[in-house]
């Protein structure tokens, strides 16, 4: 992505209430499928990103520092200078007809949402899952956006020749963390209707909670919530992932603790030494969300491929060529003690 030929073509605003502050920067893509480092550890090989930056404003985001590799900084224009590769679907079909694509899975939302509010005024994604139809080639959706439900028909299209599958990320249902932790997204309670349509229309659908935030988002009853609405509502999988502060997702996310919630900062330094805080406390809460689907239909998937939603083999059955990374860096992180309650 840091290499990603991008030619500009224009910059657009629009005077409705929901783009009020977003410019969207227009740009030609040379290419559109990305090919995964190597070394990251994700049970997928190929990526598309049909825009760059995110109007969903999680301050938590681990995409934020790759609008740097634009000159552009990780905080307000991430949030508010979206790049939108006009091109994308062209592009796509293009590549998808080339000699050497071997129809390998591609994997969609996995830096920036690809349903955040622009795809309404773009619609880049009908074009791009038209193209994946059209070549048979299977793909999966990870998103917080419930503009997805738009193209229920294309999904179940795509769903009756190749693996394709979803997921939706709901860190909580408490209404004021959701507010101030991911201001541009759409409700959870609207998202679990999002995943229900998906269900009902016959796509297997999964559930992140993701990320659980340590002493805000993560005392039983609010991960217990989330799990049981997302079962409810037929989730395929549900899988509890902590926060991650990754070196540019830290410089961004520490003010912000430090002007909403100034008591988790010192707990905060010292559980994130490293990016995935303590292991021990990881495991505890993943157990601890485990034993909240006992007896459960759905149970946790402890697979890498169903914590992402996607499927880990080809359209031709061969299993995904990479390792999956270690699973304690996707288990989760008890309450701190002591933790902030919401009365």
């Amino acid at each position: 992505m840091p290499g990603e030929q991008l030619f500009e073509i224009a910059r657009r605003t629009f005077d409705t209430p929901e783009f009020r502050g977003i410019e969207c920067i227009e740009v030609e893509a040379k290419s559109i499928i990305n090919k995964v480092p190597t070394a990251s550890q994700v049970p997928f090989d190929y990526t598309i990103n049909p825009y760059r930056g995110c109007s969903h404003a999680c301050r938590y985001c681990f995409a934020r520092p790759t609008h740097t590799y634009l000159d552009m900084n990780a905080g307000r224009d991430f949030e508010t200078k979206i790049v939108v590769k006009v091109n994308a679907p062209e592009v796509l079909r293009r590549e998808l007809a080339a000699k050497r694509w071997k129809g390998d899975h591609i994997a969609m939302g996995t830096n920036t949402d690809p349903y955040q509010r622009v795809e309404g005024r773009y619609r880049l994604m009908r074009g791009i899952l038209e193209a994946l139809i059209d070549h048979r080639n299977p793909f999966s959706i990870l998103t917080k956006g419930t503009l997805i439900t738009r193209d229920v028909d294309l999904l179940v299209r795509a769903a009756e020749h190749s693996p394709v599958s979803a997921a939706f990320s709901i860190g909580t249902l408490d209404e004021d963390v959701w507010r101030e932790t991911e201001p541009g997204t759409p409700h959870p309670k609207a998202r679990i209707d999002a995943l229900r349509t998906l269900v009902a229309a016959g796509i297997p659908t999964g559930v992140l909670i993701a990320p659980i935030l340590p002493g805000i988002s993560d005392r039983p009853d609010q991960v217990r919530a989330v799990v049981e609405a997302v079962l409810d509502a037929g989730a395929s999988s549900v899988s509890p992932i902590m926060l991650h502060l990754r070196p540019g997702v830290r410089e961004e996310f520490m003010p912000w603790l430090r002007e909403h919630h100034p008591d988790l900062v010192e707990p905060y330094e010292r559980m994130y030494r490293s990016a995935y805080g303590p292991k021990a406390d990881r495991e505890a809460l993943s157990r601890r969300v485990r034993s909240y689907t006992a007896g459960r239909t759905t149970a946790p998937d402890r697979t890498t491929a169903g914590r992402f939603g996607h499927r880990a083999a080809d359209r031709r059955g061969t299993p995904a060529a990479k390792a999956s990374p270690p699973p304690e860096q996707l288990s989760l992180l008890p309450p701190l003690t002591p933790s902030r309650r919401r009365d």
